[in-house]
C-alpha cells in the first residue's frame, strides 16, 4: 500500500510525498486519515531545526501525532472493524522515512493497542485528543495540585483550565500577552501578566514553553510551591537563590499514556470537557507548506487542522 503523507525533509523543507506502508500485521488496523492537527511544540522544533538531538531523530520524518480517521482494515486479533471512527497518535509505518510522529498522512498503519475509539460526531476536534490527554496527564495522580495560575492561553493553556474547573477546583487566573489570545475563556479570567501582583500561587503550570520565564515564575509561587513545565524545551536554567529562598518545586509533565486517552475522550463524552472553539484554522493538506508556517508564525492560529478529504 502506499499514502501520501507530509514529509520533513530539514528545516522549513516540507511538502506532501508518496510513501510506501509496511504491510499490516493481525494485530494492526489501517486507518484512513481526513484531520490530523500540527504541534506547535514538538513540530515547530522539527520545523526550525531547534529540536534537540535524541534517539531516533533524523531527516526525512513524517510528522504528526494528533490524527482522526476511520479503519478500513482490521487485523483478526484486534477488537476493531471497518467503520470505526478512531484517534491515532501517530505511526512508525513508512519503512526508511521515519514515523516522527507519523501521524500527518492519509493512511497509515498501527498497532492496535495504540489506538482509541471515538465517538462519530468528532470530526476536525477528534485530533484535539492528544493535546487534552497532555494536559489531564499533567493534572492527573497521586501527589499533583490543580493549576492556580496557567502561563498561556493557547490550546493545552485552554484545555487545562477547562479540565481545572471539570474538577471541580477553583477556576485558575490564565496570563497571556498576545492580545490576539485573550479571548475566548470559559469561566475563568484571562489577564496581562503585568497586572498581577501575586506573589502566592501554589502550583503554576507553564503552557508556553518560554523556558526564560521560568525565573520570573519562581518569584510568583508561595514558598514550597510548584512549577510545572508543561511545554517542551530545549534548556532551562534560573538563579538558584530565589529557588531556594522559596523551596520551590519544579515538576516536568510529559506526553500522555493510554489512560489518559481514555479518561479524556470519556470526559468528553459525558459534556465535563468541551473541545469547542478551539480549532482556529483548516487547511488542506494540499496546502500543508504554508500551514505549517501559518500554524508556527501567526499568533491568531490557536490549532491548525490539515484535512485529508481531497488527497483520498
Amino acid at each position: 500500500m502506499d499514502a501520501t503523507a507530509v514529509v520533513l525533509t530539514g528545516p522549513r523543507a516540507l511538502g506532501l510525498q508518496e510513501v510506501g506502508l509496511t504491510d499490516p500485521t493481525e494485530t494492526d488496523i489501517v486507518v484512513a486519515i481526513d484531520h490530523s492537527g500540527i504541534s506547535t511544540g514538538t513540530e515547530k522544533l522539527f520545523w526550525t531545526g531547534n529540536m534537540p538531538p535524541f534517539p531516533g531523530f533524523s531527516f526525512p520524518l513524517i510528522p504528526g501525532y494528533e490524527a482522526a480517521g476511520e479503519v478500513v482494515e482490521a487485523g483478526s486479533d484486534t477488537t476493531f472493524k471497518p467503520g470505526d471512527r478512531v484517534f491515532v497518535p501517530g505511526a512508525n509505518c513508512y519503512g526508511e522515512v521515519r514515523g516522527l510522529f507519523g501521524g500527518a498522512s492519509n493512511m497509515l498503519v498501527s498497532d492496535a493497542a495504540r489506538v482509541v475509539r471515538i465517538d462519530r460526531d468528532l470530526k476536525a476536534e477528534g485530533a484535539l485528543l492528544a493535546l487534552a490527554a497532555t494536559a489531564r496527564h499533567a493534572m492527573a495522580g497521586l501527589n499533583k495540585s490543580v493549576p492556580d495560575l496557567i502561563v498561556g492561553h493557547g490550546v493545552l493553556g485552554r484545555l487545562l483550565a477547562r479540565l481545572t474547573i471539570a474538577a471541580g477546583a477553583p477556576a485558575p487566573t490564565v496570563w497571556e500577552i498576545d492580545e490576539a489570545r485573550q479571548g475566548g475563556a470559559q469561566g475563568y479570567e484571562v489577564i496581562h501578566p503585568d497586572s498581577d501582583t501575586r506573589r502566592d500561587y501554589r502550583s503554576i503550570y507553564d503552557a508556553s514553553g518560554k523556558a526564560d520565564l521560568i525565573a520570573s515564575l519562581i518569584m510568583r509561587i508561595q514558598k514550597g510551591g510548584e512549577i510545572v513545565l508543561a511545554g517542551f524545551y530545549d534548556q532551562i536554567s534560573f538563579p538558584f537563590p530565589p529557588a531556594f529562598m522559596k523551596e520551590a518545586r519544579l515538576r516536568i509533565a510529559a506526553e500522555w499514556d493510554r489512560d489518559d486517552l481514555i479518561a479524556t475522550r470519556a470526559l468528553i463524552d459525558s459534556g465535563a470537557l468541551s473541545l469547542d472553539g478551539l480549532i482556529t484554522h483548516t487547511a488542506k493538506a494540499t496546502d500543508c507548506a504554508d500551514a505549517y508556517q501559518t500554524a508556527f508564525e501567526d499568533p491568531a492560529c490557536l490549532k491548525m487542522i490539515l484535512d485529508w478529504s481531497a488527497t483520498a
